[in-house]
């Protein structure tokens, strides 16, 4: 197809997932940017045919030139967690605006945001007030636009989600849960989400948000032994009391400056969020996965399952 295409925080799991989906479909004009080099550099290596660009959206130069000739521009670059509410200015809030303004020299440019369900969630949190500012910018751009809120995702290149928790399962006897682990859970398998978003880039609905929810609610303990059965891990599955847990991660974050897991996320985990169902599959035209089967291609995919992204 000839339609030119920008991917911010192409590196990423929603990015290294959306790339083999893009090209299948006959988009051949992509242009790929993401600041994180060991993981751009898995991206070059998996598709040396597409236009790689390394670069940090909210200081650097270089790149704009390239976004301002797309026709799309797929916003999916995030800082999801971080000990540093600087980081969450920088990387939703700065990079936005700066990508906007680059897009905007093409007033036919359409965007597709990937922003995120917490905008609606009762959590407060760094990442939920920079993806509510960087969700108004997009609003505010002038720009025809798209918003998809997705819930947690999982699938292929998950480094931070379920693919760390399934590979710290495979690595110890005990996985602990904290509390009672009834903590009901919506997960998104981003191959279904990358399917909405090239049903946007068909569809083109302007000025509209949309939450794409997972469809099947699970408690996070009962998504635990999901994982467990799809990796074929054997870890022991222990509960551990939620001050006590709280405590291990917060030292944790002590040590490690960009721990996989922090107290906020503990904190974003244990509110009682349900988001809304909607009828994604109708109004989009897309098939959704069932979650076990979602779990096993994300698990057992014979190349794509053994890479694994760096933080």
């Amino acid at each position: 197809m000839s339609l030119r295409i920008a991917v911010t925080g192409a590196a990423g799991l929603l990015g290294q997932n959306l790339m083999p989906r893009l090209k299948a479909r006959g988009f051949a004009d992509i242009t790929a940017i993401d600041k994180h080099r060991a993981n751009t550099a898995i991206l070059r290596r998996l598709h040396p045919d597409i236009r790689i660009i390394e670069a940090d959206l909210a200081t650097d130069d270089g790149w704009q030139e390239q976004v301002a000739a797309c026709d799309v521009v797929i916003v999916g670059h995030a800082q999801i967690g971080g000990l540093d509410a600087r980081q969450f200015e920088a990387n939703n809030v700065t990079a936005t605006r700066r990508l906007i303004d680059a897009a905007a020299r093409n007033p036919r440019a359409y965007l597709v945001h990937l922003s995120s369900s917490v905008v609606e969630s009762e959590a407060a949190d760094w990442y939920t007030e920079s993806k509510q500012a960087q969700e108004r910018l997009i609003a505010q751009s002038g720009l025809a636009y798209v918003v998809l809120r997705p819930t947690l995702m999982f699938g292929w290149f998950d480094r931070k989600h379920l693919g760390w928790l399934a590979r710290f399962m495979q690595r110890v006897p005990l996985f602990p849960v904290p509390g009672n682990g009834r903590y009901p859970r919506q997960p998104l398998y981003v191959g279904d989400l990358c399917d909405i978003v090239v049903a946007c880039i068909d569809k083109r609905p302007d000025k509209a948000a949309y939450n794409i929810t997972g469809r099947e609610t699970i408690d996070y303990i009962d998504l635990i032994r999901a994982v467990r059965q799809a990796t074929r891990a054997r870890a022991a599955i222990v509960r551990i009391p939620y001050p006590l847990f709280w405590a291990l991660l917060w030292v944790y974050g002590l040590i490690d400056r960009d721990p996989p897991f922090t107290v906020k996320q503990l904190e974003a985990l244990v509110t009682p969020d349900l988001f809304e169902v909607i009828d994604w599959p109708g109004i989009f035209g897309v098939t959704a996965t069932p979650l076990q089967v979602a779990l096993e291609q994300t698990f057992r995919h014979p190349v794509y399952s053994n890479i694994v992204l760096e933080f």
